[in-house]
Parts: C-alpha cells; sequence; structure tokens
C-alpha cells in the first residue's frame, strides 16, 4: 500500500517515496518471466522491455539540468525509453524484439541511472538550489505519479499476457459475493467543483487547472457501476449486433476487429460458460464484479438501457457534491484514506464486487465510486480555461486535446492513493478495451 500524501513533503521524503514507488515497479517486472520481457502484451504499446527502461529515462530527462547536472554516460538509452506512444487512427508499432538493446545493458542503465539520481537527490535534499525554475517538489511530484502511473499501465499490460509466462504469488485472493441491490439515485441540482487553485498546496497535473465550478441539473444516477451480470443481459439480447446501439465510427471498429464481448471476458473450448480473464488465472465469472469494457461498449449499453454516460461535471457532482456545502477530499465526506472504502491503492489484482465497499458511498448514496475500476463520461478530454503546459513536459496533456479522447475519473484497484484526489483526471481513445475500466449510467434530467 502506497498510503502515502506527497504533495507537501520536504525532498528528502519525496526522494523516499520515489524509492517506494520503485519498489513498486520492479515487483511489476518480478511477475514477468525473463525470457518474455520483450512479448507485447497490447498491440497498441511498446514491447515490456521499453518500460524497463522508460521509467528511468523519464526521472533522468525530467530532472537533469534541473535539479542538477549529470553526465551523459547512456545518451542513446535516454533518447530510445524517452516516450511511449498512442497511436491514432489504427497504426500500430512495428518494431521487433531484436531492434531492443539486450536485457543486461538495459538493467545497467536502470541502476546507473538510478545511483546518478539517489546521488544528486541526497545533496538536493541538504541544500536545496536556489533560483530554480521549478522546485524540486514539483518535478518530485511529477517523477513519482509518472512512475504510479505506468504502475497501472504494466498492471493492464501484464493483465493479457499468457499465465506461463508470468510467475504468479504464492497466495491469490478468494473470491466472495455480496448482494447488489441496483437502483438510481438522485442527485439535486448544484454546483460540480472541478479542478485545482493554480497556487494551492495540492500538487496537480496541467490539465488540472484552474479550479473552476459548473451548474449542473438535477439528474439520476446508477448506485453502482454496471456489473457483469447486468452487461451478460446485453449480450444475450444481441446488443452487438444492433447497428442502431452503435455510432458509426464504434461500429465499424466493433465490426473490423470482430469485437463481440469485452476483452476481460473469455469462452474456453466449447464451453457456453463466461470466464474473467483474471491476472493470474481464469475465473468463473463473477457476476457482481464491475464490467470492464472500451468507451463504444458502454455508450451501446446506455443506449441500449435508455440511458447516458455521465458528463465529467455529473460524475463529479455525483462523487464529491455534498449536502451541507463543504468540501472533502473523498466521497464519503473526510481527509482520511483507508481500505474500508474501497478497492483501490493497489489492494487486489482484480475487481471485487460493486457492493463491497459501503462505507466509501458519495454524499448522495452513490457507492463504489472511487475505486473498483475507473469509469468512462461522455466528456471529450478537453483543457479547462486557463490551462498552461507544463514547460518541462509539453505534451502531457496538450498532445491529447485531439478530441479523439474521453475523460475517465474515480480510480482502479491498481491506482495510487496519491492519486485519489477529486481533481485528478484520465483519459483514453474510445475503442481502448484494456484499461481497468468501467461505466455507470445516467437519466437526465429530471422534471
Amino acid at each position: 500500500m502506497l498510503a502515502i500524501n506527497h504533495e507537501a513533503l520536504a525532498p528528502s521524503a519525496l526522494h523516499a517515496a520515489l524509492l517506494e514507488a520503485r519498489r513498486a515497479t520492479d515487483s511489476l517486472f518480478d511477475i514477468v518471466r525473463a525470457d518474455s520481457l520483450y512479448e507485447r502484451p497490447i498491440p497498441e504499446r511498446h514491447r515490456i522491455i521499453f518500460y524497463v527502461g522508460h521509467l528511468e529515462a523519464f526521472d533522468r530527462n525530467l530532472l537533469k539540468g534541473r535539479l542538477f547536472s549529470l553526465p551523459d554516460s547512456f545518451p542513446d538509452l535516454d533518447r530510445l525509453f524517452a516516450f511511449g506512444i498512442d497511436p491514432v487512427g489504427g497504426g500500430l508499432p512495428t518494431d521487433q524484439p531484436s531492434d531492443w538493446p539486450p536485457l543486461e545493458r538495459v538493467r545497467q542503465y536502470v541502476r546507473q541511472v538510478r545511483d546518478e539520481l539517489d546521488e544528486g537527490l541526497a545533496l538536493v535534499g541538504e541544500n536545496p538550489r536556489a533560483g530554480a525554475e521549478f522546485s524540486s517538489a514539483l518535478l518530485l511530484n511529477v517523477a513519482i505519479e509518472h512512475r504510479l502511473m505506468h504502475a497501472e499501465t504494466l498492471a493492464y499490460m501484464l493483465h493479457r499476457l499468457p499465465y506461463d509466462r508470468k510467475n504468479a504469488p504464492v497466495k491469490v485472493a478468494s473470491l466472495s459475493t455480496v448482494p447488489v441491490h441496483p437502483a438510481m439515485m438522485e442527485i439535486p441540482g448544484g454546483l460540480a467543483a472541478l479542478g485545482l487553485p493554480q497556487n494551492g498546496d495540492t500538487f496537480g497535473w496541467d490539465n488540472e487547472y484552474q479550479k473552476h465550478a459548473v451548474e449542473v441539473p438535477a439528474f439520476t444516477i446508477d448506485r453502482y457501476k454496471t456489473t457483469n451480470a447486468e452487461y451478460l443481459e446485453f449480450i444475450n439480447a444481441g446488443g452487438y449486433e444492433r447497428r442502431e446501439l452503435w455510432s458509426a465510427a464504434d461500429w465499424t471498429w466493433k465490426e473490423s476487429n470482430r469485437i463481440s464481448h469485452p476483452a476481460f471476458w473469455e469462452k474456453h473450448g466449447d464451453s457456453a460458460e463466461w470466464f474473467w480473464k483474471g491476472m493470474f488465472a481464469p475465473i468463473p465469472l463473477p457476476l457482481d464484479w464491475p464490467v470492464y469494457v472500451s468507451h463504444a461498449e458502454a455508450s451501446a449499453y446506455a443506449r441500449w438501457v435508455g440511458k447516458s454516460l455521465p458528463t465529467e461535471a455529473q460524475w463529479q457532482r455525483a462523487a464529491y457534491g455534498s449536502t451541507d456545502g463543504l468540501a472533502y477530499r473523498y466521497p464519503w465526506g473526510g481527509q482520511s484514506l483507508d481500505a474500508s472504502r474501497g478497492n483501490f491503492d493497489f489492494a487486489n489484482w482484480d475487481p471485487v464486487s460493486v457492493a463491497a465497499h459501503p462505507a466509501g458511498a458519495s454524499a448522495f448514496r452513490v457507492e463504489d465510486i472511487l475505486g473498483n475500476g475507473w469509469e468512462w463520461t461522455s466528456s471529450i478530454f478537453a483543457p479547462f480555461e486557463g490551462f498552461k503546459p507544463f514547460p518541462f513536459y509539453p505534451g502531457y496533456s496538450a498532445d491529447f486535446f485531439d478530441g479523439k479522447h474521453y475523460v475517465i475519473k474515480g480510480a482502479s484497484a491498481r491506482t495510487a492513493a496519491c492519486m485519489l484526489r477529486p481533481s485528478f483526471r484520465n483519459w483514453f481513445q474510445p475503442h481502448y478495451q484494456y484499461v481497468y475500466a468501467g461505466f455507470r449510467c445516467v437519466s437526465n434530467p429530471l422534471a
């Protein structure tokens, strides 16, 4: 568990948090058999070996020259591992395993970069650099959260890796079923608070600024995320064959890729039974777990039930709107985080029942709203008014303000605690099936 608030820590404490984040990502690479590190579990992403080097390359490229000077020990690897990919329009990477450096050279790079960074960070902790353009706290928070984001990305990538290429833990969590009682919860009209104040004490990424309020008319929203049981009804009713439920682009994607069910579902042989593709073993489909699907699939289901996906502002109001007018860090009304509130902060490898954490309900009694799976919204990822890109990472958000990515909110079981803040925004393309993302529906508006 990484239940730590990094925002107001001194450089030495942030360095310690970075070391902890390294341990989290190292443990993920340990899951992969050494002979499988050059595999590409998801067609749209780099091979696993890229991420072994990328995390150190990012930290080095970020901190070099801004916090301290570093020698140019591996300039070719600094460039090779600098950037990830998010292909739009169907273009997929075509590199081969032989195009990447040998594993031992990559590991040597990681070791040397860490040694150089740790030496520099120890000195920064003792003697903060005067007159620096960016504070060490800002840059270290960026390094920590970037790494922890990749801890989640790596987890859902490894979910796609065949079981025989992974080292399973000695003990995998057992299943339990919790009764689910679906309902629509009424959300009164009012303000949804989005974003962060520019000069506040809380760290945020560039797309989280500026803080503003949006007036949201009254609406109703599902008490829980849509479950596997509910989505199974959609499949059994022929939802994937009904053209009228899909936009033109989504239908073309579905047909051209022969998509007929969620990517986390599978059948074995001639069996009619569905299984959940668990991280370490298939599981008979847990009907009370949230379904994980693409935005396209979520939208088709919402049309089928005569509802829609919430806007970012609607989701924010349902999750963080209060009945007493106060602002809280967490939906349940308070500033503290504990495991009884939800499935987050690396608590599990897979989801749990949508009804497993009633203590995490929002003020409007919307449950499972933080953790257990991100939630798709109908909002295109776009800048807030006053947006300014980070000068040291200008493409982090701006490269994706292309009208082709949708906002997802909340968190999954593999989202670190430091990113469970109300203002945090995530985003993906509508046809990306692999992320730990589900959804819930809304009806608009109340009469």
